[in-house]
């Protein structure tokens, strides 16, 4: 793996580790939505996500193919372009249903180092 692809998983973890922090004490998608600063906090990191896959060289993408990038990338569009339309229902049900895994699956990645070229 090379130190950009690790850096941009890194990336990925911090931008994770930070919606899950902006949403500790929220219950519902309701009372998300009705948070304003943790509603769009939580938007621009999944755009920061989506960009850093972006930067994930094709080799690891492709090594790595049990996590959906192209998933990734394309609810970073639809957060980035079609911003005003994003429903919160989804986008809660996204980062309590999916958000875990991939952070798991990228911690996995990450062990493996350095038995990767670096």
């Amino acid at each position: 793996m090379s130190k950009k692809d690790k850096a941009n998983l890194l990336s990925i973890l911090d931008a994770i580790d930070k919606i899950l922090n902006y949403i500790k004490g929220i219950t519902s998608a309701a009372q998300f939505y009705r948070s304003p600063l943790v509603f769009d906090a939580t938007l621009m990191n999944f755009i920061v996500i989506g960009e850093m896959v972006d930067r994930l060289s094709p080799e690891l993408r492709t090594r790595h193919s049990h996590i959906d990038w192209q998933k990734i990338k394309d609810f970073r569009n639809i957060v980035a372009h079609d911003y005003m339309g994003v429903d919160a229902e989804e986008v809660w049900q996204i980062i309590h249903s999916h958000l875990p895994g991939v952070q798991s699956r990228i911690k996995d990645i990450l062990e493996k180092m350095p038995n990767e070229k670096k």
